[in-house]
Order: C-alpha cells, then sequence, then structure tokens
C-alpha cells in the first residue's frame, strides 16, 4: 500500500523489499494442491489415515522450499514459518478436522428462539451448503480467514501488538531476548524497517502550510497548487532539511523529520510568546506606575516628614542587610565549591580505578601471551629438533661406511709408532666386526619373524573362510527346517524364537570374524557375545540340535580366535626383544666408534708434542753451536739425508741458509708495509673491515698458518695492543673490535689443526660431530676466500690471543656505556625534589632522556663500525642488566624510593626504555627488554590501585611471578603513599611470613641482585652470526694493492 501510494504520488523512491509469506499461504490454503485441501480429500476416505496423509504430502511437497520432512519421523512434517519452523504431527489431524455437526441439526439449533443457542450456531453460508454436505474445521477456519481478510482491506486497521514480558507472569519482570523475539516473529521490526526505509510521514499541501507556514511567514498570502507546492519547498528548504519528496497531493518525510520541524515550530511559538508576555508585561506595570506616580504626588507632601525620620533607620537597615547577604553568598559559594571538589575528586578517582583496572587486564593478557608464546617456541623448536635429529641418524646410516674405513686407515696409519695402542684398536675393530655380525643376524632374526607371522595370519585366514563357509551351510539347514516348524507351529511364538536363535549365533560369528581382523576389538566382541549367550537360552527352544550345533561352531572360533591372539602376543613380544637387541648392538657400536675417535685424537695429540718437543730441541741446539755444527742438525727432518756426506751437506746448507736469508728480508719488509698500513683506519667495504681481510690474505698467501716459527704474529698482537691504547676514544675502539671479530672468524672457518682438542672439546656424540661436519662442510663453499689450513703452534696461539683481544675489547666497551649510565641512573631511581632555593631548571624527564640519548650514542657508532649484531646485543643486554640491579635494590633498600609517585616516575622511564628498544629492533637490542623484569614487575607493583584486595596467589601468578618471596617482602614492607593507600592485605603478610620461615637462617641482603661481569659470549657465537659470501666482495687497501709485492691481494 505504502508503494502504490509513492507511484500515486509520482515521488523519487526505490523498490523497498521486504518478507513475502504468500508462498507459505499458498501451501496451507491454496486449492486444489493446498495442505488444508489435502486434508479435506482426506477427510472423506473413510480409510484414510495419517499416515497415508503425511505420504501424500510428502509426494505433493517434496520439492517445496517451505515444506521438510523430519529425519527421524515417518508420519510428521515441517514448515519454515516467518516466525520459526513449526513441526506438526499428523496423528490426530483427520479427526480433528472433521465437523461431526448433522447441516440439520445446525440449522434446527440456529433458528431456536433462545438467543444463546442461536449465537452458538450461525447459519452456514449458502455456498458452502451448496457445495457438499461435507463440513471440516479446516474450511471453516479458511473461511473465516477470508473474511477476515476482506474486512481489513475494506477499512484502516490499526493494531495493537500484546507482548508477554516474561515466561514467570510476574510484574516488573521485563525479558529482553524474549520480549525480542516477539517483536520479531510478530513481523513489527520487520514493519518498522520498511516505515524507515520510506517515508512514513505525508501531509497534505494545506495541512503541512497551515501547520509550518510560522517557520516561513514570507509564503503566506500566496495561493494555488503551484504556489502551494513552492511554499512547501520554501518551508523545508529554509528548515535544512534534505531526503524529502514532494508528490503531487502531499509532503513525503523521512523517519524523524516530522520532529524536527515540531521542534522548530517550538521554538519559534516560544519566541512569540516570549515577546507578547514581554509587552503586555510592559503595558500593565506602566500603568500601575502613573497610578503610583500619581498617588505618590498626593501622599508626598504627607509622607515628606515620615520618610525623613526613616531615611536614617533604612541606611542602618541596608548597612545590615549588605552584611547578611555578604555572609549568605559566602556560605553558599562555599558550599557550592566543596560539592564541586567532592566529585571531582570521586570522578578522579573513578578514572584512574579503571585506568589501572585496564593496566592490570593488558597485562595479565601480556602474560598469558608471554605463557602461550614460550609453549609454542617450545613446540617448534621440539619438532625441529626432532626433524633434524631424524636427518642426522639417516645420513650417519648413509656415511657410516667410508667414514668408518677413513677412521681405520688414519688410526693405522698413526699407530706405527705407538705399538701399544695398536692391540686396543685390533680389540676394538674385532669387537665392531662382531657386533655388526650380530646386529645382521638380529635383522635376518626380524625378517624371518615378520615371515612367519604373515604365514600364520594366511592360515587363519583360510581356516575363517572355512568357518564362514561352514556357518552359511548351517544357515540354509536353519532356514529349511524354519519353514518346516512354520507349517507344524500352533502359535506364532516358536518360528519367532527360531528366528531370534539364527540371528544370534550369526552375530556372534561375524563378532568372531571381525575380531580376527582386528585383533584390537577382540574384548568388545567377546562381551558382546557373553552378553547375548544367556539371552538365547532364556527363549523357549523348539529345535535344540540346531543351536548346540551353533553353539559348539561359535566356542570353537572362539578358541581359534584366542589361539591367534596368543600367537600374535608371542610375535610381538619376540620383535620387541630383537628390536632392543638391535638398538643396544647400535649404541655400542656408537660408543666403539666414539671411543676409537678418542684414540686417534689422543695419538694426533702425542705427534704434535713430539714435533714440538723437536722444534725446541732444535732452536736450542742452533743457539748453542756454531753455523758449521748446526748444520748436523738438519738429518733430524727426514731418515734420508741422515746418510749424506758431511761435505755435501755443508755447501747446500749454506746455499739454503743465503736464500732464506734474503726472503726472510723481503718478508719482514713486506710485514711491516702491511703493519703500517693496517695501523691505520681502512675503513670498510660491503659492510666489512679491511684490515681484517687484508690481514688474513697476507697471511694466507705467506702460509705464515702452516709455518712453525714465525714473528709475524707476535707482531700483530703488539701492533692490536698498541692500538687499544687509546681507550677513551669509542669510534676507535669499536673499529677494532669489528675488526678483531671479521679476523678470527676467518681463522675459524681457515685452520684445521691436527689436535682438534686445542680448538674446541672432542665431540663425544653423534649429533655434534654431525654438526662439525656441516660446519667444516660449510668453510669449504666455492667463494675463493676462504681455505682450509693445517695449522702450527703459532697459529693457534695467535687464535686464541686474538679471543682474548676480543673479549677485552668487549670488556671495554660495555664498561664504558656503563660509567656513562651510571651517571644517570642514580638520579633515575627517585623523583627528583623541586624547592624555592634549587636553581636547577632539569625536568625530572631529563635524566630518562639522557640515558637514551648515551644509548642512541653507543648504537650509532657500533653501527657505523659494522660490529657484529651478536655483540651488540650482549654490551645492551649486560648494561640493561646492570640497570635492573640498580634500580631493584635500590627500590628494596630505601623507603622513600618506594612510594607510588616515584614508582610513576620510574614506570615513565622504562616506558621510555621499551620505545628505544623497539626502535632498535632486536636485532641489536636483542633480549634487552626482558633483563628489566625485576624493576618491571616491582613498579608495577608500586603503581597499582587497591592492593589490599589482591590475594597471594594473583600477586606471584599474575604480577610478580619473577621476585622471590624475600623480595616481595621488603618491597610490601617498605611501601608508602602520600594518599594513606594501604598496602597488601595482612593475609598475604603471614602467608610471606610463612614461607620465609624456611629461610630466616640466610642473610639479611639475600634478597639484592648481583651484577653479572662475565663475557657472554663464546668464538663459535661470533661464527654462526656471520657468513663466508660476506667477504667475497671486500676490496683490500688501496695502498697495498699498489705495491708490486702485494699484487695477490687483487686475485
Amino acid at each position: 500500500m505504502e508503494q502504490e501510494e509513492y507511484e500515486k504520488e509520482a515521488i523519487d523512491w526505490s523498490y523497498i523489499e521486504f518478507v513475502d509469506n504468500q508462498d507459505i499461504l499458498d501451501l496451507i490454503e491454496k486449492k486444489p494442491g493446498g495442505i488444508i485441501a489435502l486434508l479435506d480429500e482426506a477427510c472423506m476416505f473413510p480409510r484414510s489415515t495419517h499416515e497415508t496423509f503425511a505420504q501424500k504430502l510428502y509426494q505433493t511437497f517434496k520439492d517445496h522450499k517451505r515444506f521438510s520432512k523430519p529425519k527421524l519421523s515417518r508420519t510428521d512434517f515441517t514448515i519454515y514459518h516467518y516466525a520459526g519452523d513449526v513441526t506438526y504431527q499428523t496423528e490426530l489431524f483427520l479427526d480433528k478436522n472433521k465437523d461431526y455437526v448433522v447441516p440439520e441439526h445446525q440449522a434446527l439449533l440456529a433458528a431456536s428462539k433462545c438467543s444463546f443457542v442461536s449465537s452458538l450456531f450461525p447459519p452456514l453460508p449458502e455456498e458452502s451448503s451448496k457445495s457438499s454436505k461435507f463440513s471440516s474445521i479446516g474450511s471453516g477456519f479458511k473461511l473465516q480467514l477470508q473474511s477476515l481478510l476482506e474486512t481489513l482491506s475494506s477499512t484502516e486497521p490499526h493494531y495493537v501488538r500484546c507482548v508477554k514480558p516474561n515466561n514467570a507472569l510476574k510484574p516488573a519482570i521485563f525479558e529482553n531476548n524474549n520480549v525480542l523475539q516477539q517483536l520479531r516473529c510478530g513481523g513489527v521490526m520487520e514493519a518498522i524497517r520498511i516505515s524507515c526505509a520510506g517515508f512514513p510521514s505525508r501531509k497534505l499541501f494545506h495541512e503541512f502550510i497551515d501547520r509550518f507556514v510560522i517557520l516561513a511567514p514570507e509564503v503566506r498570502n500566496k495561493s494555488g497548487k503551484k504556489d502551494d507546492i513552492a511554499a512547501c519547498k520554501k518551508i523545508l528548504e529554509k528548515s535544512n532539511l534534505t531526503g524529502y519528496q514532494i508528490g503531487k497531493t502531499k509532503v513525503f518525510l523521512r523517519a524523524g523529520q516530522m520532529a524536527e520541524l515540531d521542534g522548530l515550530r517550538g521554538e519559534i511559538l516560544g519566541r512569540s510568546g516570549t515577546k507578547i508576555q514581554r509587552r503586555a508585561c510592559t503595558y500593565m506595570c506602566r500603568k500601575k506606575f502613573v497610578l503610583l506616580k500619581s498617588s505618590a504626588t498626593q501622599i508626598q507632601a504627607f509622607c515628606r516628614g515620615q520618610m525623613t525620620r526613616h531615611l536614617h533607620e533604612g541606611m542602618r537597615r541596608e548597612a545590615a542587610s549588605l552584611k547578611i547577604q555578604k555572609y549568605a553568598r559566602r556560605f553558599l559559594k562555599r558550599k557550592a565549591y566543596n560539592n564541586l571538589r567532592f566529585s571531582a575528586i570521586s570522578i578522579q578517582a573513578s578514572l584512574r580505578a579503571i585506568s589501572a583496572h585496564n593496566e592490570l587486564r593488558s597485562r595479565k593478557r601480556t602474560v598469558a601471551a608471554t605463557v602461550i608464546q614460550t609453549h609454542c617456541r617450545r613446540k617448534l623448536a621440539n619438532l625441529r629438533y626432532r626433524r633434524l635429529k631424524e636427518a642426522a641418524l639417516i645420513i650417519q646410516c648413509a656415511v657410516r661406511g667410508s667414514n668408518a674405513f677413513g677412521e681405520l686407515v688414519k688410526l693405522r696409519m698413526a699407530a706405527k709408532e705407538t705399538g701399544a695402542l695398536q692391540d686396543a684398536k685390533d680389540k676394538l675393530e674385532k669387537q665392531v666386526k662382531e657386533l655388526t655380525s650380530s646386529l645382521q643376524l638380529e635383522k635376518k632374526l626380524r625378517a624371518e619373524l615378520e615371515e612367519s607371522k604373515n604365514q600364520e595370519i594366511a592360515r587363519l585366514q583360510s581356516a575363517l573362510e572355512m568357518t564362514q563357509l561352514e556357518l552359511k551351510e548351517t544357515k540354509e539347514m536353519q532356514n529349511k527346517e524354519g519353514q518346516t516348524a512354520k507349517n507344524i507351529a500352533v502359535t506364532q511364538e516358536v518360528p519367532v524364537t527360531n528366528d531370534v536363535l539364527v540371528k544370534k549365533p550369526a552375530a556372534e560369528n561375524e563378532g568372531l570374524k571381525e575380531t580376527k581382523e582386528l585383533p584390537l576389538k577382540e574384548s568388545a566382541a567377546a562381551s558382546s557375545t557373553s552378553e547375548q549367550v544367556p539371552t538365547t537360552q532364556g527363549i523357549p527352544v523348539t529345535s535344540d540340535e540346531l543351536t548346540k550345533k551353533l553353539t559348539a561352531e561359535n566356542e570353537r572360533l572362539k578358541a581359534l580366535v584366542s589361539s591367534l591372539e596368543q600367537k600374535i602376543e608371542e610375535t610381538e613380544k619376540k620383535y620387541e626383544e630383537t628390536s632392543k637387541h638391535a638398538m643396544e648392538a647400535e649404541s655400542k657400536i656408537i660408543e666403539l666408534k666414539t671411543a676409537m675417535q678418542r684414540l686417534e685424537e689422543k695419538i694426533l695429540d702425542i705427534e704434535t708434542e713430539d714435533q714440538i718437543l723437536r722444534q725446541q730441541a732444535l732452536l736450542s741446539a742452533s743457539n748453542s753451536k756454531t753455523s758449521e755444527t748446526a748444520a748436523t742438525s738438519a738429518p733430524l727432518e727426514n731418515d734420508q739425508q741422515a746418510q749424506m756426506s758431511p761435505g755435501s751437506s755443508k755447501k747446500s746448507l749454506g746455499r739454503e741458509d743465503s736464500k732464506t736469508s734474503s726472503q726472510n728480508g723481503r718478508q719482514q719488509e713486506n710485514v711491516d708495509t702491511l703493519l703500517k698500513c693496517v695501523s691505520q683506519n681502512l675503513g670498510f667495504s660491503q659492510e666489512k673491515p679491511v684490515a681484517a681481510f687484508t690481514i688474513y690474505k697476507c697471511l694466507l698467501h705467506w702460509k705464515s698458518f702452516e709455518a712453525e716459527k714465525t714473528s709475524v704474529f707476535d707482531r700483530l698482537i703488539e701492533m692490536i695492543g698498541s692500538a687499544l691504547e687509546d681507550q677513551d676514544n669509542n669510534d676507535h675502539m669499536a673499529y677494532w673490535l669489528s675488526n678483531t671479530c671479521a679476523l678470527l672468524f676467518l681463522l675459524q672457518r681457515s685452520l684445521k689443526s691436527s689436535g682438534s682438542s686445542a680448538d674446541r672439546p672432542a665431540a663425544t656424540s653423534i649429533f655434534s660431530r654431525m654438526t662439525q661436519s656441516f660446519r667444516s662442510s660449510s668453510a669449504n663453499l666455492p667463494v675463493g676466500v676462504v681455505q682450509l689450513v693445517e695449522a702450527k703452534y703459532p697459529a693457534l696461539l695467535f687464535k686464541q690471543q686474538l679471543t682474548a683481544y676480543v673479549e677485552k675489547i668487549f670488556g671495554i666497551i660495555r664498561d664504558k656505556l656503563k660509567k656513562e649510565l651510571s651517571r644517570h641512573v642514580s638520579s633515575c631511581i627517585q623523583v627528583p625534589r623541586t624547592s624555592e632555593e634549587s636553581k636547577d631548571d632539569t625536568s625530572p624527564a631529563s635524566h630518562w632522556q639522557s640515558i637514551i640519548e648515551c644509548l642512541n650514542q653507543f648504537l650509532s657508532t657500533l653501527k657505523d663500525n659494522f660490529v657484529p649484531p651478536i655483540l651488540v646485543q650482549k654490551i645492551f643486554t649486560q648494561n640493561f642488566a646492570y640497570m635492573n640491579v640498580q634500580i631493584f635494590n635500590s627500590l628494596l633498600q630505601h623507603k622513600e624510593c618506594s612510594t607510588f609517585s616515584n614508582g610513576e616516575y620510574v614506570k615513565s622511564g622504562l616506558d621510555s626504555l621499551e620505545k628505544w628498544c623497539t626502535e632498535a629492533k632486536e636485532e641489536y637490542a636483542g633480549s634487552a627488554w626482558d633483563e628489566l623484569k625485576h624493576t618491571r614487575q616491582a613498579v608495577g607493583f608500586l603503581v597499582m590501585p587497591e592492593k589490599s584486595k589482591i590475594s597471594y596467589d594473583e600477586i606471584t601468578n599474575d604480577l610478580c611471578t619473577v621476585l622471590s618471596v624475600q623480595q616481595f617482602y621488603k618491597l610490601c614492607t617498605l611501601y608508602s603513599d602520600g594518599n594513606n593507600n594501604e598496602s597488601v592485605s595482612a593475609d598475604v603478610m603471614s602467608s610471606m611470613k610463612l614461607l620465609m620461615t624456611d629461610d630466616s637462617e640466610d642473610d639479611s641482603s639475600s634478597f639484592l641482585l648481583d651484577e653479572d661481569s662475565s663475557i657472554p659470549f663464546l668464538v663459535e657465537d661470533i661464527t654462526d652470526s656471520m657468513k663466508v659470501q660476506d667477504f667475497a666482495d671486500v676490496k683490500p687497501s688501496a695502498e697495498l694493492t699498489e705495491n708490486p709485492d702485494f699484487q695477490f691481494l687483487q686475485e
């Protein structure tokens, strides 16, 4: 109707979609295929039942979208109404639909003279009486509905919706969900939506102008249809309304616009009434004033004397009234100020409580997220470790043969000079062979057991098939006997019992078959059969022979299944035992191999010690004898030169000495040139230090790593030591830290000592040996930068000295940063007191800002010198730990620091440190923020409101998880607040005292934190954080490349 009116008025509108229930109405009352029509049709047939009626509905409406059949019922059906899904039961539809009132009797009673009786039986319509004598409740309901629709269409109804507020039928109780569901089911919400989507308010032009002409008085004198439209537009434009539509005869307004117009009209009428009242009051007051003036003029002569007498009295009263007004106003103002102050304090307290609760909630979520992240990371790391372990085991099995053969060859070559170790090696080889043979035998036994197991399963399956065939034969015999029994039996009980007896043993046989295929389900099947056997014995049976055969067959099958299970269990036990033996054999093989590797390493260590002793003997002999006698020490190099003639040896030694002296002199000049160049700041290339790369290339070209005696390494160490004398220059120290780390990385990747115990501890486990093989293989990458060389004792000593210098430079930079921070940390522990005498203009936040500036300065210095990120992380992590120790210990030692205001001050500083960690990123900050966990939790407790309402479990599990009982007890005892806020409750304090009784004998300062000044990294950490490929594009020093002796640097 709304949309028809929109089309009639020719306004601009869009079609409003609404839910149409016409398909449901057609489903119920449409002729001839509706539910009511099918019900009347079923009622006409005497043999119709509710089941036939339901089947008729299923066949007729099987494709209807509003009709469905329930899954668990045969006679019910479901209709999807607008209000919801309704399931109808058809058991009593036919009986309730039939109207057993005879039309003649109804006509007779309708013609009764008693008004009450005649009203109970109204006369039937002529159409229904003429159509057929059959009448039903459904057809009557349909006629009543049609009459109601005709009445509604002929009138303008106004509906009143009755809503039940609650299901308890009690007053003053409103269930919002129930009321909302009733409004939705009744279509009220849909009607409101349609009304709001259209134009619910509309008025004729003259009615609209008559009511709202006051909004635009200039359109009052216009008349005519066009003038009415223009006047309406003028009124609406002046009212600043949008979205309205003007039709041919009416003005259409959106929802709420009529109320806006009425509001504007009310405002104008109010202002007009105010003007009229002002004029009327002016007139009345003027009239009264004129009357009073005339009266005063007449009485003035008589009252002038009286007024003079009362003048003094009036002045006195005026002074008294002014004083009373002053005190009264002061009292009122003071009362209003106190009320306003009390309101502001209460609002501030509530807002602070809300913010504190929000912060506590966020912290709880943060702690929960941290716990979840730890579990997730632990699971991922465990999964990654398992995969790596499996891969290592697979690779180890693949290369075990070749590695064992190579190790045996090396062991044989090394054991020529040590006969005592040869016997041990032979014994170990024999044990390895015996264990490998026993492992092969175990594998063969395992394969034979699996074959026997498969044969046994195949044999049992064939036996099962035979039993199934016999079962089928017994079923056929039983069916024949059952047919004969049906013909003989008088009652219907005997065949039923026979059928039951046939079905139950068959079910038992099927259950036994499933137990044979799946042994894990045997217990369930056996319990089901044991429950079924007594039921079969309780039924009266006519054929005893048949039941005896079936029970015997069942018993045989059960015995067969039990024997099969026993055999399977025995094979499983044997398999577990063989697997255990195999695992033990593998572990013994691994232990033997590790023992062989240790023996090999011992042999190599003995050889290196022998070589060093020989070198020391040669050096001592050369210093004590002359050049002629020194020539005789040359035969120590090999056995063949010992048999040469003395004259020829002297000549060859003379030539070799001249050559070596010239080469040594030239090499010393090259070393001097290198040291002179490297001592300067050569800068960086491709973010890598040029000096370290140049030193490494020169040492590699001069084969200094393989030399048994050289002074290059000592001079390099002296040069680095002299460069570190200027410890006040942070940029200089960071530059040499970057160079020493890069040179140490290159040495770690290149040097391969004959005794591996000099570099790293011996790898005793399989996984550690695999990781070492991976590291050694990564060093052989074809990048043309790093080469593996056999390092001698001077090279290994130089590497150890270089490692010591890296640790020394790291400690210098760390301590310098710690010294810079210690100046400001003491000022950041407590809020600075402001007094009138102090002339310092620095704010409390400036101390924390100075810490941030110091951190930024050091970070930029380390970044500019390309220090490895792992060392930068360790520097800042230890310094943050130092700040954590200083601030936390101060909170526990000084009462003035454990206050609410001081906690807020420290918390603001911690927020700035957290912001710095996020800006510095995890690559450089690392876990520095986690080092402040003691201070963060202690400060969080200080600024937390309503501490007395928190239990001990909440504090230890959510708020202060890191703090010990002694630390938290000390913090609670020192806490104080200017607003007299209480600390934790007495129950919490008593529980902490009980927990502290066990530790009462400890030192009183055990609650304080200790500072850790150790070196927090290893050489492997530096080497793992850097890659060989990063040095592929590094360019050497330009000063050295111009020298012809250093042309190899350009290769």
